[in-house]
């Protein structure tokens, strides 16, 4: 690395805050175009109901078990203005305006979200998405419009959480691949399945699991390699963290070119942006947009310091935030410590603001790959079948790009062919909402083979798939039916009621 001069990361900090203003913005305009259908009123899991049961079943203690600003209203109007407000803020922060006030208002405004939406928000960016904001909070320059040309440095201790945060995420996605003992991690045969068996893929899915073996085999050597070893270097001097940047980056970015994650991708590579110093990313961006995003402060000017009050207060808040966030990683990875009570209460108590957290993606590879197809009829013998947007259907119809929005419907599909009918609980949710004919949830979807009226009776059955072989004439797809997956239902009386079981009758056949 040759000679740049001191590190500082005024520049870096801005370029951060507008990428995750970026990402904020992306969640939040995704879930708004699906929360009514996900969770409003006549949605397959509604808010109000979640919210009625915990009132019921918590109490007083509800408001602090269930964090969410629903609480002072969860109408179909409330969770469109929660998303609103999102956008708005994103737009602030991009902006720079009162920074730190947009970041604690995104923060506080998507915990509203995830608390309220069930399985539909309960994914590991998710989770990332809010541990990243509320470390955000600590980094932001202060005040209502702080004039960019005088900000003072970032604080080091607020950068060093992010990065360990960065440091979390990779390392422990490694580990819990390798602690888990899959055949196909330990084998390097984990790319073989990966392109057609995850959630989504895209149409270079099918492209890439046509490469050959020996580098689908060299591709999981170095996602392992990538994942538990380049995380040590974040800890190196710089040269050090612009080789654990690049590796990661690649990772991020092959994984995007391959598959929809929605953010997911977009907030790593924000984190992975904490890794790189002032002056390498001005020998890296355009002079113009460094000069925009964090222009020169005058040669005499002073760098702003706060009191040593704050400065105290901030490091005693950090120890915690290690503490707690070391003892959950290592926990997750089957390597608990013993805490004393006060600590495990601790921990308890702030679950629920879901800001301390594990992770760990593809711990066991999926090597097969079922997909529901979901079907109506009116006399129960003519059968018609409904389309989604995203997830595989027709066998010659191409896989699609749909990143960064997050089409969480047909996410939790994936997972429900996966697990088995009675492990996916809101099902029932949603095939009663799909045979009252309601807009929200069927909008959610892609072809409604009943546009005059619902269908009087639904059933599913569950397909086998994998990409069809290269040299297959308009073909994308294989698929073998497997038999019926969950029980075929009707309404009587405004309910949802079994009408006989369908070819493998109530649990389907299971994933792993």
């Amino acid at each position: 690395m040759p000679r740049l001069g001191p590190e500082t990361h005024r520049l870096t900090r801005r370029l951060f805050l507008v990428l995750l203003a970026a990402v904020y913005a992306t969640a939040f305009a995704s879930l708004w175009l699906q929360v009514e259908g996900l969770i409003g009123s006549r949605g397959i899991a509604p808010a109000a109901e979640l919210l009625a049961r915990a009132r019921e079943q918590l109490g007083g203690g509800a408001f602090a078990r269930v964090p969410t600003l629903l609480w002072l209203g969860s109408s179909d109007a409330a969770l469109h203005g929660l998303c609103a407000a999102g956008v708005a803020a994103a737009l602030l922060l991009a902006l720079g305006v009162a920074p730190r006030l947009a970041l604690a208002a995104l923060w506080a405004l998507y915990l509203s979200c995830v608390s309220v939406g069930g399985p539909f928000l309960s994914y590991q960016w998710d989770a990332l998405l809010l541990e990243t904001g509320a470390l955000a909070v600590l980094l932001a320059p202060g005040g209502l419009a702080p004039r960019r040309a005088a900000e003072g440095a970032p604080s080091a201790i607020a950068l060093w959480l992010l990065r360990l945060l960065l440091f979390k995420l990779m390392l422990l996605s490694g580990v819990v691949k390798w602690i888990s003992e899959d055949a196909t991690w330990r084998g390097l045969t984990a790319l073989h399945f990966h392109y057609w068996t995850q959630p989504l893929p895209a149409w270079t899915s099918w492209y890439a699991h046509q490469l050959p073996g020996v580098l689908h085999s060299a591709g999981a050597l170095a996602t392992l390699a990538i994942e538990i070893a380049l995380p040590f270097a974040i800890f190196l001097r710089r040269g050090g963290r612009v080789v654990a940047f690049a590796g990661f980056a690649l990772l991020q970015v092959a994984i995007g070119l391959t598959g929809n994650y929605g953010f997911f991708n977009a907030l790593t590579l924000a984190l992975c942006a904490l890794l790189l110093d002032d002056a390498v990313l001005r020998r890296v961006l355009p002079a113009r947009l460094c000069a925009r995003l964090a222009p020169e402060p005058p040669p005499t000017a002073a760098s702003p310091r706060g009191g040593w009050l704050p400065r105290v207060a901030l490091a005693g808040v950090a120890v915690a935030l290690v503490a707690l966030s070391a003892s959950r990683a290592l926990e997750s990875v089957g390597a608990p410590l013993p805490r004393p009570a006060w600590f495990r209460a601790a921990e308890r108590g702030l679950a629920p603001f879901r800001s301390i957290n594990a992770y760990g993606l593809f711990a066991v590879m999926t090597t097969e790959r079922n997909e529901i197809e979901l079907q109506g009829s009116d006399d129960g013998r003519s059968w018609k079948s409904y389309g989604f947007r995203w997830k595989p259907g027709p066998p010659e119809r191409a896989p699609r790009f749909v990143q960064p929005h997050m089409p969480r419907l047909d996410w939790q599909l994936w997972f429900a062919a996966l697990r088995g009918c009675p492990r996916a609980p809101w099902l029932p949710g949603f095939f009663e909402r799909v045979l009252q004919g309601e807009p929200g949830v069927l909008a959610l979807m892609g072809e409604n083979p009943f546009p005059e009226a619902p269908p009087r009776q639904l059933r599913t059955r569950l397909h086998a798939y994998r990409f069809a072989p290269g040299g297959s004439e308009g073909l994308w797809w294989q698929r073998t039916l497997r038999g019926g997956f969950c029980p075929k239902v009707t309404l009587e009386g405004g309910r949802l009621v079994p009408v006989g079981p369908d070819g493998a009758g109530p649990g389907g056949p299971r994933g792993r």
